[in-house]
């Protein structure tokens, strides 16, 4: 599952709607918002988390809020009857550290429950458990980390999210945004320290192929035009690729690399098969080194394999039986690696 972050004292909150249904139209399926209240303006945000909360059903998106006994009161509840949240829109609660286990499974049985993934313990989870806590309704979410060099090791990481999951729980985990970054320091919001300035697409592909985890946040406030993009193509099964052309094409659809995939390079189902590329391009031209990310067609010379097209995974040397014709750009070579076999791709010239 995807998911985005709303902050409900940020200058943003009033503009977001339009964002938001767009990302709910695309896979996006469960918003965070934090809780924690200033004394000086409760009213402001109890009459957000309301307006989010409507948001939330009206595009059928789950709301999970970050809380503590301070701004549920501000709010008019306790934890005795935090579930009243549940009809302004929020389906659920991150809990963190210093609230009783008796409190954390009662609620359990009542909505939706976030606890700390990266501070649980086994001894922690038998002592809930020992409570009453319903499993079935608890996820653990790690936290995001503001401050350069703070963020998780991904080894510990998932280490931590195999044990977890093996105990029957969902893990979450938070990615950077790359448009209006959350202050105060403006360095991104990531779960893992190796995320920070990366691009959201290729850390949210990393989580999901080796992080162990079942849903992905943008912890930031908004994505990147680019990146959205990125993100409604995958929303179709296809991984889109930015590159250069160096020769006149139009825009090619999307294609499969083969299933039994190569190590070097991608290989397009469809290139060989329904001649893509056309004749044009089968002549011996520009067959000049191919750094990795070079998009490349099997010239006349190939003989049967005339016309395929590959893109690169490694720097493969000159080959004057294969035609370069484009490069991908640097921001999107690290998405190569994600195009296995049977996976979709589709080339964007820009």
């Amino acid at each position: 599952m995807l998911g985005i972050s709303v902050y409900l004292g940020d200058e943003s909150f009033t503009h977001l709607k339009p964002y938001i249904e767009r990302l709910s139209k695309n896979g996006f399926a469960a918003i965070f918002t934090s809780l924690h209240i200033p004394e000086d303006n409760p009213r402001l945000y109890k009459e957000r988390l309301q307006q989010l909360g409507n948001w939330a059903q009206q595009f059928d998106m789950e709301l999970v809020a970050d809380i503590a006994p301070q701004s549920l009161a501000h709010l008019g509840f306790d934890w005795h009857n935090a579930e009243g949240l549940l009809d302004w829109g929020v389906t659920g609660l991150r809990i963190d550290y210093g609230v009783d286990d008796q409190i954390i499974a009662a609620l359990s049985h009542k909505m939706k429950i976030a606890l700390n993934a990266s501070t649980l313990t086994k001894e922690g989870l038998a002592a809930l458990v020992e409570s009453g806590m319903q499993k079935e309704t608890v996820e653990m979410w790690h936290n995001f980390y503001p401050r350069p060099e703070t963020g998780l090791d991904a080894m510990e990481f998932v280490k931590t999210n195999l044990w977890l999951k093996s105990e029957g729980l969902t893990v979450m985990a938070f990615i950077p945004g790359d448009k209006t970054l959350r202050g105060p320091l403006y360095k991104g919001l990531p779960t893992l320290e190796e995320h920070r300035g990366m691009a959201p697409f290729e850390a949210y592909l990393y989580l999901k192929e080796n992080g162990a985890v079942d849903k992905v946040l943008i912890g930031d406030i908004t994505l990147s035009e680019k990146s959205l993009q990125q993100f409604e193509m995958f929303g179709q099964g296809i991984i889109s690729l930015r590159a250069k052309n160096f020769v006149q094409l139009d825009e090619m659809p999307a294609q499969t690399n083969r299933w039994d995939a190569a190590r070097d390079c991608i290989r397009s189902m469809e290139s060989r098969q329904y001649g893509l590329i056309g004749t044009h391009l089968l002549k011996s031209e520009n067959t000049i080194f191919r750094s990795k990310g070079s998009i490349t067609v099997d010239n006349e010379q190939y003989g049967r394999y005339r016309g395929e097209l590959q893109i690169t995974k490694r720097d493969l040397p000159a080959d004057d039986k294969v035609n370069v014709i484009g490069k991908v750009i640097e921001e999107d070579l690290a998405l190569l690696a994600f195009i296995k076999g049977g996976v979709k791709f589709q080339i964007k010239w820009i």
